[in-house]
């Protein structure tokens, strides 16, 4: 698929032909699931299929580091399935080279479980991810036995390094997560690998939802961890991951871009197949929608997100660590709101693809809105956006979250829309085609 350099975005507020048909929207598979369920189905013993599997930049680095070392793996993307023959916890390579490329699931569960595992691994990733924490979840493997040996040029908590193996060496480790939750969930996962029952313990509370994630989706491949107090996981020996037939849910922080289009736009919303029992966090921006004044509804096509009865919706104060992917989907609708909007306990989202914070800040200056930036909160006042190039730092959910700005008023434009192959490499002809027949009737 080819992608242009820049994308212009149309703004459709003033053409929007108006309708009670809700608008309805297809998005790929959960990031979250689909690559969890990789990383499961590795470990696990038999041949797993994954069904409406996400494929993306981000899914496709897991997918050749599996290959890479030596697991079969068959994948058809027009079919979005995933078969992997896992090994019961063995890796067929004793020593090979992993680029993960800018996937931060894929750098912390791999090298978890290869950390653990016996072997020696090359670790190496772009350098977004070079960027990234990774010393967290390095110093606990090197407490629990694995040698860490930093790679040509790296620095001492990043990629690139060499990871030398020995197995669990300890049957407990605690870990901070306050930067990344993924820590915790690739130990967890790799837990079911230790001979002896393992008790990981955890300092922060940054990112639970997809701790809950990980819990589940470990218990539904045969693997029950227990919560041993507020702050510690047990995970009994014995248990064995084994293979499924598993279904991926629809990626529900996909879902919430189309979402935002209700009060934005004032137009009804459908996004097939996300229901409020979705295991994913970022269902909860369905009730900061209802703060703002929509009005949210279970349906058997998905849930349906109703605007506001006026043509305004309202500002928040919300505490956003739960589902901290969409403090950038709701920075770029809060200029239309009536009232300021405050996202609050979101200091970590400095620390992934880019600094969000800085960048939400920097792109709704430009447009001529105020903000007002704290170390862990942001606040945005109403205002008129005016025309700008979105600089979106290599950063999908920038690319994405600013293109409801543009919808509403003129002249905003996309910088390097193609970073979106991370997560949602359809996403702006999505936006097309949805354009194309909200401005049709």
């Amino acid at each position: 698929m080819t992608i242009p350099d820049t994308y212009a975005v149309p703004c459709l507020y003033h053409s929007l032909r108006s309708g009670s048909r809700p608008l309805q929207v297809q998005v790929p598979g959960s990031k979250s699931i689909t690559n969890r369920a990789l990383l499961l189905a590795t470990l696990a013993d038999g041949l797993s299929c994954l069904k409406g599997a996400l494929f993306s930049d981000d899914s496709r680095h897991f997918l050749k580091c599996i290959q890479d070392l030596g697991f079969q793996v068959s994948q058809d993307e027009a079919r979005r399935q995933i078969t992997v023959q896992g090994q019961g916890g063995l890796i067929p390579l004793p020593e090979a080279a992993q680029y993960v490329g800018s996937a931060g699931t894929a750098a912390r569960f791999l090298t978890a479980f290869l950390g653990l595992s016996q072997g020696v691994y090359h670790m190496d990733a772009s350098e977004q991810m070079r960027r990234r924490p990774m010393a967290p979840l390095l110093d606990s493997l090197k407490e629990l036995g694995c040698e860490v040996i930093p790679g040509p040029g790296g620095r001492e908590g990043h990629f690139p390094f060499t990871l030398r193996g020995h197995g669990f060496q300890k049957d407990h480790i605690t870990v901070n997560i306050d930067s990344s939750s993924q820590f915790l969930s690739a130990l967890l996962i790799a837990s079911c690998l230790c001979e002896k029952d393992f008790t990981t313990c955890i300092e922060g509370s940054h990112g639970m939802s997809y701790i809950e994630i990980t819990l589940k989706m470990m218990e539904q491949f045969g693997v029950r961890v227990q919560k041993s107090g507020e702050r510690a996981y047990l995970t009994r020996a014995g248990q064995r991951l084994q293979a499924r037939n598993y279904q991926i849910e629809p990626d529900v922080s996909a879902a919430c871009y189309f979402y935002a289009m209700s009060p934005l736009l004032h137009l009804p919303v459908i996004v097939e197949q996300v229901h409020f029992d979705s295991m994913q966090g970022d269902v909860a921006f369905v009730r900061i929608l209802e703060q703002m004044g929509c009005t949210a509804r279970d349906t058997d096509s998905g849930i349906l997100i109703s605007p506001p009865a006026g043509r305004v919706f309202r500002g928040v104060t919300v505490d956003m660590s739960g589902c901290s992917d969409q403090a950038i989907t709701l920075a770029a609708i809060a200029p239309f709101a009536e009232s300021p909007t405050t996202i609050t306990g979101i200091g970590h989202i400095r620390h992934q693809e880019s600094d969000r914070i800085c960048a939400i800040v920097t792109e709704l200056s430009k447009m001529g809105i105020r903000c007002h930036e704290e170390e862990s909160s942001i606040t945005v006042y109403p205002g008129n956006p005016g025309p700008s190039v979105v600089n979106t730092y290599d950063d999908h959910r920038i690319a994405m979250g600013f293109s409801l700005t543009g919808l509403r008023c003129p002249g905003i434009v996309i910088d390097n829309p193609g970073c979106c192959r991370k997560t949602f490499e359809e996403y702006f002809q999505t936006l097309d085609h949805i354009v194309a027949e909200l401005s049709s009737g």
